[in-house]
């Protein structure tokens, strides 16, 4: 019996993949490709082809664990939020024919709204999918990824930070790397069982105005945040060459999350410590 990794080259499943390697597990990678795993991680794990949109697929490549860590890939080419719901449903289908008895889901905050947050909605069709699935689950309920400033490199070089979210709302934002913390505590304890929710909040909760503050100072250059109306979003997502379905996926989901007040306050357990200074100091100050 073994731990899987979904996603074990993204922002988050790297950094779990190494965790478990480095704590003495031999963990399964399950990508879809496995050949684009590097040579030196391949070495320490068992790599799985697997197809979250197909069934069989998730059954086969999940057979044996008895853990897993999940990340739904966003689609690209259909609405995500069904992309998410219908890998849920796969995943679900596979923990309950292969007795997986642990699962730990990267979800996110505006999960809890269940309904109007977007690409969000699949991620909470998901938690309920897992709920019923018969397995003991913790959904790890992210903030704002530090890492989404990188897919904002050329504006950001000239010197604006847009959002269509209020720019003086405060919302969590966290290292990814700090999810994966958690997210492997979980995955190693076998004393907790049944149904939990774990809110992962980052170290402050910040707004765009101030991240823009941050992104200054740090960056030696001027930064400005700039407000833009979901028209605006929509047309830049548009211009982008995603399909329709995507584009509104995400105008959705950035008005959904403006009300937002996180189901889970803020406290030592929802808390972690990278703070987004050293962050841009150390992986976006490099390449700007």
């Amino acid at each position: 019996m073994t731990i899987g990794v979904m996603a074990p080259r993204g922002n988050v499943g790297r950094h779990v993949l190494r965790l478990l390697v480095q704590s003495g597990e031999r963990p399964r990678a399950l990508l879809r490709d496995p050949a684009k795993l590097a040579r030196d991680v391949a070495a320490h794990v068992d790599a799985v082809a697997i197809d979250v949109g197909d069934a069989d697929a998730v059954l086969a490549a999940t057979r044996g664990l008895r853990a897993v860590y999940w990340v739904s890939p966003t689609a690209e080419d259909r609405d995500p939020a069904e992309a998410h719901a219908q890998a849920g449903r796969h995943l679900g289908d596979a923990v309950r024919a292969n007795g997986i008895a642990r699962v730990v889901f990267q979800s996110s905050i505006g999960a809890e709204k269940r309904h109007g947050v977007g690409e969000i909605d699949g991620l909470a069709a998901t938690e309920v999918t897992l709920d019923e699935s018969g397995a003991s689950t913790t959904h790890l309920r992210c903030g704002y990824f530090f890492t989404n400033l990188l897919m904002d490199l050329d504006s950001i070089r000239a010197g604006v930070l847009a959002t269509a979210v209020d720019l003086d709302k405060p919302m969590p934002w966290v290292d990814p790397a700090d999810i994966a913390a958690v997210a492997v505590g979980r995955l190693l304890s076998e004393t907790w069982t049944d149904r939990h929710v774990q809110a992962v909040h980052g170290p402050e909760d910040l707004s765009f105005r101030q991240v823009a503050v941050i992104l200054t100072e740090v960056l030696g250059r001027p930064v400005e945040a700039r407000q833009l109306s979901d028209a605006d979003l929509r047309a830049a997502v548009t211009a982008a060459g995603l399909p329709d379905a995507v584009v509104e996926s995400i105008v959705a989901m950035t008005a959904g999350l403006r009300e937002l007040v996180p189901e889970d306050p803020r406290s030592f357990i929802t808390t972690t410590p990278s703070s987004l200074t050293g962050w841009i100091r150390a992986h976006l100050a490099p390449v700007v």
